[in-house]
């Protein structure tokens, strides 16, 4: 399989949470992250919006980003 990522994607197990422009938001646990985007766990990613907020308290990381694909329980974004 051919890596299309600019940035190598670190392991990593860290909660977070999403929020939302306008409100709302869910926890997320990162899988890994790069300087690019992420992969996340989270429990449904239905409705999700075009773009919103990744929090990351224990690395004071807070990154605006938009989801680039998902499955079942899983979405990967990217940081802009």
């Amino acid at each position: 399989m051919n890596e299309k990522r600019t940035a190598p994607r670190h392991r990593v197990l860290k909660h977070g949470t999403l929020t939302f422009d306008g409100g709302g938001g869910m926890e997320c646990t990162v899988r890994n992250i790069s300087s690019g985007g992420a992969q996340l766990d989270v429990a449904n990613p239905l409705g999700l919006p075009q773009s919103f907020v990744l929090f990351v308290e224990t690395d004071r990381l807070m990154r605006r980003c938009r989801p680039v694909w998902c499955s079942q329980s899983q979405i990967g974004v990217a940081f802009h």
